[in-house]
Parts: C-alpha cells; sequence; structure tokens
C-alpha cells in the first residue's frame, strides 16, 4: 500500500489545490481555535472546486457530536480527525449517523514517559502490564472506547506544546515513539506520523517509523495558515520517494 498524505491545515482555495495538484491525498482544515481555523462557510466554498478523489478532513477538538456532524454535511467532509479528549463514545456515534464512508482519525499525542500505555491504546492490544486491573478498567476504559478500531480508522500520532495541540512543529522522539508504537501496532493498524514533519526530515521519519501515513502542517507553511508551494510540493514529492525505498 502506497504511503498516505496528509496535508493539513488549508486555509484557502488556492493552497489546497497546490497540495491536490501535488498529490497529496487528503486535505485537512482546522475547525478548532488555532491560527489556522476556518469557519464551515469557507470550507463549503472551497471543497466544491477540489478534485473529487481528495480527502477532505475536518479537525475538531472538544466539538460537540451535532457541530461535527453539521460540519461534515454543510463542507462535503469525506473524514473527520478528534483528539481522545472527546467523548469516548464520539467515534462510534459519527460511524452509526454516516457509516464507513466517512474516514475517522483518532489523535494521540506521544508521550516518552507513558509509550508502554499508549501502544496498548493504540493497537487495541490492552494496556501496560503496569498499569492494574482497576485502573484499567476504570480511568482507561474510556479511552479504550474511543480507539476502538471497529470506530477509528486510523490513529495520528502528533507533538503538543503547553499551548498547541497540534501544528507545533515539534518532532518527538522517533526512536522511542518507533519502538513503542510504530513497530508494535500490528498488521491491520494505520498510524500516521505527524508533529514537526518538514521537506527536510520526513524522508528519515519514513525510514525510521515505516508510518502507514504522515501529516503535515507548519513544516510547509510561510506563516501560520499560509502554505508555502515549493515546500508543499518537496514534502510530498520526498515523502513519495522515501516510501519507494
Amino acid at each position: 500500500m502506497s504511503l498516505w498524505i496528509k496535508i493539513c491545515a488549508n486555509t484557502s482555495l488556492e493552497d489546497a489545490l497546490v497540495a491536490a495538484n501535488a498529490g497529496a491525498d487528503a486535505l485537512g482544515f482546522v475547525f478548532a481555535p488555532s491560527p489556522r481555523r476556518v469557519t464551515p462557510e469557507q470550507v463549503a466554498a472551497i471543497v466544491p472546486a477540489l478534485p473529487a478523489g481528495i480527502e477532505k478532513i475536518g479537525v475538531f477538538v472538544d466539538a460537540p457530536l451535532d457541530e461535527i456532524a453539521a460540519t461534515v454535511t454543510a463542507c462535503g467532509l469525506t473524514g473527520v480527525q478528534l483528539h481522545f479528549s472527546a467523548p469516548p463514545t464520539l467515534p462510534a456515534q459519527l460511524r452509526a449517523r454516516f457509516g464507513s464512508k466517512l474516514r475517522i482519525l483518532g489523535v494521540v499525542h506521544f508521550d516518552a514517559e507513558n509509550a508502554a500505555g499508549q501502544a496498548g491504546l493504540v493497537t487495541g492490544h490492552g494496556f501496560s502490564r503496569a498499569a492494574s486491573a482497576e485502573r484499567e478498567e476504570g480511568a482507561l476504559a474510556p479511552k479504550r472506547r474511543f480507539f476502538d478500531p471497529a470506530t477509528i480508522d486510523a490513529v495520528l500520532v502528533d507533538s503538543r506544546t503547553a499551548t498547541a495541540v497540534g501544528g507545533t512543529g515539534m518532532p518527538y522522539d522517533w526512536s522511542l515513539a518507533a519502538a513503542a508504537l510504530f513497530q508494535n501496532s500490528g498488521a491491520r493498524e494505520r498510524l500516521i506520523a505527524a508533529g514537526g514533519l518538514t521537506p527536510e526530515n520526513v524522508a528519515e521519519a519514513i525510514a525510521r517509523l515505516k508510518p502507514w501515513g504522515v501529516d503535515v502542517v507548519s513544516g510547509v507553511e510561510s506563516a501560520p495558515g499560509q502554505k508555502d508551494a515549493a515546500k508543499v510540493r518537496a514534502f510530498i514529492a520526498n515523502a513519495r520517494a522515501a516510501a519507494s525505498q
């Protein structure tokens, strides 16, 4: 299977078309508080001018079900990206409403101190043996339900800072993430590498993590919310070349 590439946080038709014409598989639109935030009205005007085959993914943080569903319908989105702070039942509710035609991505922020627990979380093989049975069925059970492979199509492994849950420009420890998550994910898993990727380092990230897909925001921008066309093209070309090796 070829590498899946998402160029996220598009704010204009011009930027979206650059990524689409360069060979991206998916375009992301951020509907959460961010310098890159767009409105449903903006995206509804952009989507009809995009190639029919490209995925249009809405990024949501703490948005309720009805708001997400209305945005999906109004904008013609083909997928959503959800952070696991959302209610654990949200992915299942979206799956029930839209069926398999909607790609649902879950997001986990890589935590070096809890890598073992996250490995169980995103692979569906249970949590760290260090966790007590009571804790697994108690505090961690909602996260288990959120990442249920029956409702989550893929898991995006991102970095975060104290002030941003995405678009941080900061990579996490690829060596640790490879051992803890990407190399132990199982054949059915679809893990997407994100966080601090650039045209210059995406080939190394792919070689070390061997992800199903990659996602980029700040690494292909000239300013927050403004894409650099040359960087977008270079990112996609370098990622495709690395995946073919």
